[in-house]
């Protein structure tokens, strides 16, 4: 059975430490003592440690080697249009699961009103999903989360090769993929609100030079494309 992985802020001197709300979750509900040996990362490295001590607010780890992690398959940025927050979140959750490295949300012209506003409040608890989700996943980094932007400002993304969902006629997504992938190439997908992008949209994405693509005839909640674009491409990269 794999080991449990925790992020902590820093590793110095072959020491770490969890404080806060953090530590309390390990200490009362997960029940962990000095002596257990976890994996933790400080968002760069993976590391095997040792509980010296678990306090009610401070555990506090000794590095036993480094271990090694992985790299990713690809590099993804994730544009999504604002939802609903209880759906945005569970996105969120589901989205690092699946390796994304970075997530913005964007504001499109069909996101609910007052949406973009209250994001920033959101930000902090999207990152602590984020992390959770992270652990759980057994993830070696944390993915980015930015501040909500407008269209035109995402459109600007850098990226090897940038898809943008569509529901109306788009050929296939798999159809689109290059045919050599490799394993630094950055892939942006966007994906549009409830209701879709408008037309001024379309023509404004298509003229700077993203891909239209679909994942089939039925209309998917923007969460559902979300995942069903988002495990495409993971199983088309690693394969």
């Amino acid at each position: 059975m794999a080991r449990r992985r925790f992020f902590v802020d820093s590793v110095h001197s072959g020491r770490a430490q969890i404080t806060g709300e953090d530590a309390h979750h390990l200490t009362r509900v997960l029940r962990v003592e000095a002596g257990q040996k976890f994996e933790i990362s400080d968002n760069r490295d993976v590391y095997l440690a040792e509980v010296e001590s678990a306090r009610k607010d401070l555990v506090s780890f000794a590095i036993l080697e480094r271990i090694e992690a992985p790299e990713s398959a690809f590099h993804t940025t994730l544009l999504v249009s604002l939802i609903k927050f209880e759906r945005f979140e569970w996105m969120v959750e589901k989205a690092t699961e699946l390796g994304v490295e970075r997530i913005v949300p964007v504001e499109a012209e069909r996101s609910e009103k007052g949406l973009a506003r209250a994001a920033a409040k959101r930000l902090e608890r999207w990152k602590r999903i984020a992390r959770e989700a992270s652990e759980q996943s057994r993830r070696a980094r944390l993915p980015e989360i930015e501040t909500c932007i407008g269209l035109p400002a995402a459109l600007a993304t850098v990226a090897d090769h940038r898809y943008m969902l569509e529901e109306r006629t788009a050929p296939p997504i798999l159809q689109a993929l290059p045919g050599d992938r490799r394993a630094q190439d950055r892939v942006a997908l966007l994906v549009g609100p409830e209701g879709g992008w408008t037309d001024r949209e379309r023509e404004a994405i298509s003229a700077v030079g993203w891909t239209a693509v679909s994942l089939g005839r039925e209309i998917l909640r923007t969460e559902t494309a979300v995942i069903a674009g988002l495990a495409i491409l993971n199983a088309s990269w690693m394969g």
